[in-house]
């Protein structure tokens, strides 16, 4: 039988909008789109890399909690509220998903409010980063 796990880490909006930060569906894992809001201070920075270090902290957490790692990532949406905040973003994105290669989604929607820079969406699936991995390139 297949065992969902549906986990919450306290936001109030996880209880005002119904919905679990992270669902486990077998080895498949969803976390839903994660601002960098640290979830002990509540606080939010100003600058759109450091929100981007606190989402990957965020996920981390979440995805640790159901013995899964950044590793076992294999698709990503970053949502960017302000254009010109896309190449700095990215570079750190691409900092920590350096060898972990997940396709990815980029865009730049209004978000849910004007203080969010970066938020990010991930599916992951566990055991990922153990798997064996063939790598192809059509680039010339």
């Amino acid at each position: 039988m297949t065992v969902i796990t549906k986990l919450k880490t306290g936001s109030k909006y996880e209880e005002l909008g119904s919905y679990s930060r992270l669902v486990a569906v077998g080895d498949w894992i969803y976390v839903s789109n994660t601002a960098g809001r640290n979830p002990q201070t509540q606080q939010i920075a100003d600058d759109p890399v450091e929100q981007a270090a606190q989402v990957f902290a965020n996920i981390e957490t979440a995805l640790a909690a159901v013995d899964a790692s950044l590793a076992d990532v294999v698709f990503s949406r970053v949502f960017i509220q302000q254009p010109e905040d896309v190449a700095i973003v990215m570079i750190y994105v691409g900092e920590r998903f350096s060898g972990i290669d997940p396709a990815t989604t980029v865009t730049c929607p209004p978000l849910g409010s004007s203080v969010y820079r970066v938020e990010l969406e991930v599916t992951a699936y566990r055991g990922a980063s153990r798997a064996e991995v063939v790598r192809l390139n059509l680039a010339p």
